[in-house]
């Protein structure tokens, strides 16, 4: 696993040994920032399931303003903040180790441009992450939640939020969804 492109770009990033993570494939990471690439510059971007951190510093990598991480699993934290130390990136992030809804919950001062949710797949966590972000303020006007899943979860529930699908990829097993805020 690698930093794709940007100031950070080739530099080889850990991983976290073991099933708690499922890191995202390089191909696949390479077509989810060129679909978003024009929004990254100068964003506030927020990572929740973070896992080794990979996406958020891609992020960084590629000249987001800033990146927060949020992952519960302490190896996880440990290999984030490795990464993060090793593409010097330590100015620019800030990594909590909560449970995610707990933690954004707590984010009443903060908002971010893009928000990148990578949940356990097939356990139902993503919709209530997605109803605490239609009723919160978290996400800034006109700004993108993405949310990683398996291929066969179902998001018709969506269509009872604020949230509109404004656009959907898929890959062989899994699926990048993209939605913004409609008031």
């Amino acid at each position: 696993m690698r930093v794709i492109a940007g100031k950070c770009r080739r530099l080889n990033l850990e991983t976290i040994k073991g099933d708690n993570t499922r890191p995202t494939t390089d191909r696949i990471k390479e077509t989810l920032f060129n679909i978003i690439n024009d929004e990254v510059v100068d964003c506030d971007f927020l990572d929740l399931f973070a896992g080794s951190g990979q996406i958020g510093i891609e992020a960084l990598s590629r000249y987001a303003a800033s990146a927060t991480f949020v992952d519960n699993y302490r190896k996880a934290i440990e290999c984030i903040n490795n990464n993060i130390a090793k593409c010097h990136l330590e100015e620019y992030s800030n990594v909590i180790c909560d449970n995610v809804l707990s933690a954004i919950k707590r984010f009443k001062d903060n908002s971010f441009d893009i928000i990148f949710l990578d949940p356990p797949y097939n356990q139902g966590i993503e919709e209530n992450i997605l109803e605490f972000f239609d009723n919160s303020n978290v996400l800034r006007k006109n700004g993108l939640i993405i949310v990683e899943a398996d291929i066969n979860t179902d998001f018709s529930y969506v269509e009872k939020y604020s949230l509109e699908l404004v656009r959907e990829k898929k890959y062989k097993t899994n699926k990048h969804l993209f939605f913004r805020k409609t008031l």
